[in-house]
């Protein structure tokens, strides 16, 4: 029990708060330590955050396109143009003459087709419609090469088309429901279990996308009801037929249609029980209320399963590409219209464009590369199916074969399947055909672009003085031994701006002389100044006109003389390539190689003296000196409560000896009243 100067009359309190603050002295030290260690680790961390962005831009200029910039011009654009990469040597082309254009093949369709673009098509056509459910899925093969199978909610079709597209191209597939089920070469077959058997020279690899659309013989879903009533269910399906059937609690409900087109779903046995409506086009059913009364929850049917098929039809078309045959089915439904048709079409793997026109009543096809690649006999467009041949007017349809381009360059003969193509790193895009001798050949040059190569260095020389200014500054950094990091009682007696500029001060000059970062600074100048053996005629940095500054106090930032670099990129640009990048010996290693190297390793001695974000402190110099500070606070801390304890201790003895004191002068006062 603490006894606060009741007896003597002594602010015991405060005398305590006084002796501990003049204990705390050493504790605040300490703590001031840690603070320095901490502001010192995060002023490394901040360093090597720059250290790591300059690392990554050299990382980047070792990339010969920094130094390899090109221009290229067309002496006649209206014929020919062009455009260049780096890596595309200096060299001249001449084009004499372009005997032909390359053009995609096109199937145009034999005459109007008399549809509704925006109806659906089982109300317009007869396009062999059959009945089944046309499913999609998209799978993605696993980390060792495994496909998972289908998740068939029925029985697959036999005897149907199937349709498998991996990474984007269609495969010749097939459904085998025999039990021992294999695919040939080139082949996919998929069996009764929905499993995917890749025969030879088309095993997707990991991580392919795998998607498959099939046709199930019917398909049966289930409606779980739970606490709420049941008022609609989507079957997720549309363009339904008749056949669907609905069981519930053991009664089996089918559909009824009356004249006026309507559709209910009744009781087999008893046509006086209505489940509710159903929509065929849309596959929704619309629940009689009667089955499901607020108030009888009990009654409600807690689960139902329903069966259906759609109508649908499927159509084929065959194309010649570059990347060989693709044959394309393409399944339909009796609520597509033409326009969804298309839209298919377009975003299948066939490589065409469907298009329909309205004015005239008429679909082509165009296949969306250019150039000949079919055989002498074989279309580069063929299509399959009554509503490709019969419905949109396709069978025995005029096919205009694609062609290649035709032309004649530097006095060769020669053809390309697309307008477009590259040559030798030039990408050359022919406009119109012309004669030979009609007019002047059009020339293609191709030279250096020092301007962007000159930029490019120049960027590069900004990205190196801004880093060793920062490095510099922090060598230097005043450091004011005065300001020391302030403690809690020192806070509280300085106002926000005051406790802003103090910590300022007291941050300042905390890598003043780091022998890490001097020895970051003097290895990357000895990186610039060095010699490098290259067997061109530029060896250092001085020959192109890269230099310090002649102001010592700016730290070996360089300068730059543009018209000497320029003139030495002219004069012999594969030098000053070398000279930057080469990467042939530790001598003939290139400037930014050496950079890198330096660079590299100098990141790796900051982390050792100070870590990264995601480091402990056991891992790096100043994180262990943090762990013996933190000990020492934690023993310090302890101390002194055992210090304040101690001293409560000795003034409450204090306190009851000048109590008991006082009780025996009153007792001694009150006897001798007495007399």
């Amino acid at each position: 029990m603490r006894i606060a100067g009741l007896a003597s009359g002594m602010d015991i309190d405060q005398i305590v708060k006084d002796l501990m603050s003049a204990e705390r002295v050493p504790l605040d030290k300490l703590k001031q330590k840690k603070q320095i260690l901490e502001w010192q680790r995060d002023d490394y961390r901040a360093l090597n955050t720059q250290l790591l962005s300059f690392r990554d831009k050299l990382a980047n200029l070792k990339l010969t396109s920094n130094y390899r910039a090109r221009t290229v011009s067309s002496s006649n654009e209206q014929f020919v143009t062009a455009t260049v990469s780096s890596g595309a040597a200096q060299a001249s082309y001449s084009i004499s003459k372009v005997e032909q254009l390359a053009e995609a093949a096109r199937l145009v369709n034999k005459g109007k087709i008399s549809l509704d673009p925006t109806k659906g098509l089982k109300d317009q056509v007869d396009a062999d419609w059959k009945t089944g459910v046309v499913e999609s899925e998209t799978l993605t093969v696993d980390e060792v090469g495994n496909v998972p199978p289908l998740k068939l909610n029925g029985e697959l079709k036999d005897g149907e088309e199937i349709k498998v597209v991996v990474n984007g191209r269609a495969v010749t597939a097939k459904i085998d429901l025999s039990e021992n089920a294999v695919a040939s070469e080139n082949q996919v077959v998929v069996n009764s279990k929905g499993e995917l058997i890749f025969g030879d020279n088309i095993t997707p690899a990991k991580g392919s996308v795998v998607k498959v659309d099939y046709v199930l013989d019917k398909k049966t879903q289930t409606l779980e009801i739970g606490e709420k009533p049941a008022t609609t269910w989507n079957l997720g399906k549309g363009s339904l037929t008749e056949g669907v059937t609905v069981a519930v609690d053991g009664a089996e409900y089918i559909v009824a249609t009356d004249e006026q087109g309507n559709s209910t779903l009744v009781n087999r046995d008893d046509s006086a029980d209505v489940l509710g409506h159903i929509n065929l086009d849309t596959g929704i059913i619309t629940f009689n209320s009667e089955k499901f009364k607020e108030d009888e929850e009990e009654s409600w049917p807690k689960k139902m399963e329903a069966t259906f098929t759609q109508n649908y039809a499927s159509f084929g078309i065959n194309t010649q590409t570059s990347k060989g045959e693709v044959n394309e089915t393409i399944f339909m439904t009796g609520t597509d219209t033409l326009n969804s048709v298309i839209r298919k079409v377009n975003e299948s793997s066939a490589g065409v464009t469907m298009f329909y026109d309205s004015v005239t009543d008429r679909v082509t096809l165009t296949r969306k590369e250019t150039g000949k690649f079919g055989e002498d006999g074989i279309g580069d467009i063929s299509v399959t199916g009554t509503f490709m041949e019969d419905i949109l007017n396709f069978k025995d349809a005029e096919l205009q074969d694609g062609q290649n381009a035709k032309f004649m360059i530097n006095g060769l003969e020669t053809e390309r399947s697309s307008n477009t193509f590259d040559m030798n790193g030039v990408t050359i895009t022919l406009k119109q055909p012309f004669g030979e001798g009609e007019q002047q050949p059009t020339t293609i040059s191709v030279g250096n672009d020092s301007e962007q190569v000159l930029e490019n260095i120049k960027e590069f020389v900004n990205q190196y003085n801004e880093l060793i200014k920062e490095i510099g500054d922090k060598l230097n950094e005043e450091r004011y031994r005065d300001y020391k990091p302030l403690t809690e009682d020192e806070r509280d007696e300085l106002s926000e701006k005051q406790q802003e500029k103090w910590e300022e001060m007291a941050r300042s000059g905390l890598l003043k002389g780091d022998m890490v970062l001097s020895g970051v600074l003097s290895s990357m100048r000895m990186d610039m100044y060095s010699t490098v053996e290259t067997n061109g005629i530029f060896k250092q940095l001085a020959s192109i006109g890269i230099k310090t500054t002649s102001n010592y106090l700016e730290g070996g930032k360089l300068e730059i003389d543009e018209a000497k670099l320029k003139e030495a990129l002219e004069e012999d640009p594969d030098s000053v390539e070398n000279l930057f990048r080469g990467n042939d010996s530790e001598a003939g290693k290139g400037i930014v190689h050496r950079l890198y190297d330096t660079v590299d390793a100098s990141m790796k001695k900051v982390q050792e003296k100070a870590g990264r974000a995601t480091s402990t402190n056991q891992q790096f110099t100043l994180g262990r000196e943090l762990i013996n500070v933190d000990k020492s606070i934690d023993r310090f801390e302890e101390r002194l409560k055992m210090t304040e304890n101690r001293y409560w201790r000795q003034f409450t003895a204090m306190e009851k000896a000048i109590q008991q004191a006082n009780q025996q002068s009153a007792y001694l006062m009150q006897q001798f009243g007495g007399f």
